[in-house]
């Protein structure tokens, strides 16, 4: 009964906890507090009026509320500190304060739930339980389906409950809902799953699993909760607990349990994958400043974040130095890199790269402060003519040009500081929602920046204050971003929202041990990384005097590269639908940049991969007057980048089950497109199953994966039973 959680104090949008607290002394404060009383009893009377706005601002205003699921440094699902082992379920809508009596008691005594606590909601009229335990949730639902009852006797009933599964279980939850509707004898299989996709696509996030407890009591199905602990139930009077908050902490860190899913699971913010993400070329031989930044760890998950973030960023410095022709456009390396992993799991290193780059962003502060101050000294002496001014111009503001463009911004002000940069720099952020918090309502001039910016657009916007009109005809923005899953949805949507496909994804797991940061070198990372920055500063600088330079694949390796995406875009088909599509298509884009930033690396160490273009006639070249250049990658590295291809792609649709899609609402989703492209072209069940047992997947979970893969087409059934074939 020690479990430790924290306690808020009023209004309901406190985020700083005020302390902790135990289960025992939250049973104190329901059962003996006073004014917590009387605030109750000023609820309830407001629920008997029907004087619902009120009771919802009483409620909001004057009463405190723990997290249940544990200690946090404030209500948000990725600050949890420590956690309780409980978890919440909630149960609305009862008829009376006497039927959630009854329900909490009956509830409260159940030998197989093993409920901490269980009390009356102040409205009266619902009940909240805190149980022990991740799984509750999906357990209840299957305790439930057990008893087999028919706990939907009427349409309305039957609506609630399948907006109640469709609410908290998503599309994962459809056959629950089939199940617990069967034993009923007007049950119709087809209109029952009509109902359950409308209830998805429609919503009614008032209605949760408890209204499942409630059908089923009202059914005569015995399910309750015992109490550890205590001699009897907690008091009706009682106060709300942080399941109602904004955050739901409790749910945002519940985990279904991987051998015992009866489907694949709705995915809760954080989950890890079954197995483990692909790396990145291990061990492949880069040019030498790539291997100098990558020396500085030896995780392979670290140094897969370092190689795309030094990536980017040196795509970044390069901006119109270098170019491909790709689909009758020209593609600069300016990549848009999203890194994901739960707190504390060493994303951090990324901030290295950031010093790398100051020194570029410095020169160019420091040239804008040279400029401002001659500015104001003309605009100083202009001032001084006294009448002769109407004969002069007055004097125009510099533009305000930076490198490195802060997220800590509106996204106005984003668009503004990258046409006063001739549409030039990144975005250069290691905790994403600094951005999310920043941009507030002004989210669509930040998602119509990006979007512009992957493909070099132009952007525009009207000054309001003095009605100037500003534009830059092309843009060259990189972005550099980190942060944890639940910081994602907030920035991108959905998988439908164009952002999606036009970033890099890489997922990191969280760490599982610790590690002794005292045995490491003794050596101090970010200046180091300032050193090499201001190294590659003078190498940046001698490139923009040679002109432009040209990428070009020869048609070897044009051919390589088309055949390998003709293949993972027909795979990305097969395994998700339309929804990873647009992703291949721009990943290729993306790799495409990566290889322009990694040959130019490795002409600087073997010149020949550099030559004049072509049709520059002998006089030029003799006096070294060359306006362009070809740049030739070498096959190992054209290779080792288009290996790349499959992992990148592998984690971008790991990220994607973190979002609300239209089509997909379920995780697992790298782990089934691994699956089946693991299998040969014609395989059995049992091949199926033996492959999912390999790779950690559940039993069920793998069941279900295979069923839904022919429903779509992605499987054909070959002409025995339990035969499956590939879609030519």
């Amino acid at each position: 009964m020690d479990q430790q959680m924290s306690y808020f104090l009023p209004p309901i949008t406190n985020t700083l906890p005020t302390g902790n607290c135990t289960l025992r002394e939250v049973y104190r404060w329901i059962t003996e507090d006073k004014s917590l009383e009387t605030v109750t009893n000023e609820l309830c009377a407001f629920i008997r009026e029907d004087r619902i706005a009120e009771y919802r601002q009483l409620k909001q205003r004057q009463l405190p509320f723990v997290t249940p699921h544990g200690v946090f440094s404030r209500r948000k699902s990725d600050a949890l500190i420590s956690a309780s082992g409980l978890v919440v379920v909630d149960i609305d809508h009862l008829a009376s304060l006497e039927e959630a009596e009854q329900l909490r008691d009956h509830l409260f005594e159940d030998p197989y739930l093993g409920t901490r606590l269980a009390f009356v909601s102040p409205g009266g009229l619902g009940v909240k339980l805190f149980i022990p335990g991740d799984e509750t949730v999906r357990w209840a639902m299957s305790y439930i389906q057990l008893l087999y009852a028919d706990i939907a006797p009427t349409y309305a009933e039957y609506v609630q409950l399948a907006f109640a599964i469709a609410t908290d279980c998503g599309e994962a939850g459809r056959s629950d809902f089939i199940s617990l509707c069967e034993p009923s004898p007007k049950f119709n299989a087809l209109h029952a799953n009509k109902l359950f996709s409308s209830a998805l696509r429609t919503g009614n996030q008032n209605v949760h699993l408890g209204t499942a407890f409630h059908l089923a009591k009202l059914a005569g199905v015995e399910i309750g909760f015992k109490f550890q602990g205590f001699t009897k139930p907690f008091s009706s009077h009682t106060r709300v607990s942080t399941y109602n908050t904004a955050d739901t902490v409790d749910q945002a860190h519940e985990t279904s349990d991987r051998e015992t899913e009866a489907n694949d699971a709705p995915l809760h913010i954080g989950s890890e994958p079954y197995t483990s993400l692909p790396r990145l070329v291990p061990g492949y031989p880069w040019p030498s400043l790539l291997r100098d930044i990558l020396g500085f760890t030896d995780n392979a998950e670290q140094r897969d974040i370092l190689l795309l973030t030094a990536l980017t960023a040196l795509g970044a410095t390069l901006g119109k130095t270098v170019r491909c022709l790709y689909g009758m456009h020209w593609i600069y390396p300016c990549i848009q890199l999203f890194v994901i992993a739960p707190p504390a799991s060493g994303k951090g290193i990324m901030a290295w790269l950031r010093k790398f780059i100051e020194p570029i962003h410095r020169e160019i502060r420091q040239q804008v402060d040279l400029a401002m101050k001659q500015y104001r000294q003309d605009l100083a002496a202009y001032h001084a003519l006294g009448k002769e001014k109407a004969k002069m111009e007055m004097p125009q503001m510099p533009k305000n040009s930076m490198f490195i463009i802060s997220g800590n911004n509106t996204g106005t002000g984003i668009l503004q500081n990258i046409i006063d940069s001739d549409g030039t720099g990144i975005i250069f952020e290691t905790e994403a929602d600094t951005i999310t918090t920043a941009i507030g309502g002004d989210y669509g001039h930040w998602s119509d920046t990006l979007r512009n910016a992957f493909d070099h657009a132009g952007l525009s916007f009207n000054r309001r204050t003095d009605n100037e009109y500003r534009e830059c005809d092309s843009t060259f923005l990189s972005m550099v971003l980190s942060g944890t899953p639940g910081q994602v949805a907030p920035l991108i949507p959905s998988g439908e929202n164009g952002l999606f496909s036009r970033e890099v994804f890489y997922y990191k797991s969280q760490i599982r041990e610790w590690i002794d940061q005292f045995s490491v070198d003794e050596v101090d990372a970010e200046k180091e990384f300032h050193r090499m920055g201001y190294e590659w500063k003078a190498t940046i600088d001698q490139l923009k005097c040679r002109g432009t330079i040209t990428l070009r694949l020869d048609e070897r390796q044009q051919a390589a590269f088309n055949d390998s995406f003709v293949r993972l875009f027909l795979r990305a088909r097969q395994s998700n639908g339309q929804e990873m599509n647009s992703s291949v298509v721009r990943l290729a884009i993306n790799l495409v940049r990566f290889m322009e930033v990694v040959a130019m690396l490795r002409a600087l160490e073997q010149p020949e991969l550099l030559l004049p273009a072509q049709g520059i006639n002998s006089d030029n070249l003799k006096d070294k007057i060359i306006g362009g250049w070809e740049l030739h990658i070498t096959d190992d590295d054209f290779t080792a980048l288009l290996t790349m291809a499959e992992p990148l792609y592998l984690h971008a649709t790991h990220i994607l089950s973190f979002l609300p899609t239209g089509e997909i609402t379920s995780r697992g989703l790298s782990e089934k497109d691994s699956l089946l492209s693991s299998m040969p072209d014609e395989f059995t069940t049992v091949q199926w199953m033996e492959a999912a047992e390999h790779a950690n997947i559940p039993k069920n979970t793998a069941k279900t994966w295979l069923r839904r893969l022919c429903d779509s087409g992605a499987l054909l059934h070959g002409e025995h039973k339990g035969i499956y074939l590939k879609p030519l």
